[in-house]
């Protein structure tokens, strides 16, 4: 049966429900470093800054969303056996694109984030996901979990990269927030250092997944 084949007079590719079913998981509930404790590596390792946040999510997402509907399109001409060096090829392709369109346009985020730029070749969330969806699913619905995990991913780095800047440095996007507004106060702010340093990011990761645990068992209490 075709994929494309109508569905009640519309393409069975457009099912609303379905393709916002896709997409949602991967903001809560398969959210990727809170609920599958993926990509944890670069994450504890750029989030410095809530900058660096944004450029390495918005990075992965481009990857992500990539690389699933790449994988969809030739997952029938890929033979089974070969299945996982293929979609590693088809990864880095993309990973390199990155790198070179970042180290163009962007040259102090791409410095800033080093070699976590290329290594998102080897970032168990767009391999887990080529493998686990892109490769048994249509391009509409893969292109929609790319989405939706890259989105999820880049908000909790946002998030990590945010609390770890504020109390670590005192600025929130190089913004002077909490040395500005202990300064109207006439006080100094006395940055936590540990936060910026790697204990920080464990800490920091440590406390979010607690408080989306917490968040979980009370939704989970209301049903």
């Amino acid at each position: 049966m075709t994929e494309v084949a109508e569905v009640a007079g519309r393409p069975s590719w457009l099912n609303i429900k379905e393709l916002s079913g896709d997409f949602v998981r991967g903001l809560w509930e398969e959210i990727p470093l809170f609920r599958l404790v993926l990509g944890t590596c670069p994450t504890l390792a750029v989030t410095t800054s809530a900058t660096n946040g944004v450029g390495m999510g918005i990075a992965t997402t481009f990857v992500l969303i990539a690389s699933n509907i790449m994988i969809s399109i030739l997952r029938k001409l890929i033979p089974d056996m070969i299945r996982i060096p293929a979609f590693i090829i088809v990864i880095a392709t993309f990973v390199t694109i990155t790198d070179l369109m970042m180290a163009a346009f962007t040259p102090e985020l791409h410095h800033s984030l080093g070699i976590f730029i290329p290594l998102i070749v080897v970032n168990c969330i767009v391999l887990a996901r080529a493998e686990a969806f892109a490769s048994k699913n249509p391009i509409i619905r893969s292109a929609a979990d790319g989405l939706g995990m890259g989105l999820g991913f880049t908000i909790v780095l946002i998030l990590l990269g945010s609390t770890r800047e504020i109390l670590g440095n005192g600025t929130w996007f190089d913004l002077p927030v909490l040395t500005g507004l202990m300064g109207l106060f006439n006080y100094e702010y006395q940055p936590m250092i540990v936060m910026i340093l790697p204990p920080g990011a464990f800490i920091g990761l440590g406390l979010w997944v607690a408080l989306a645990n917490m968040i979980e068992e009370k939704r989970k209490g209301k049903k």
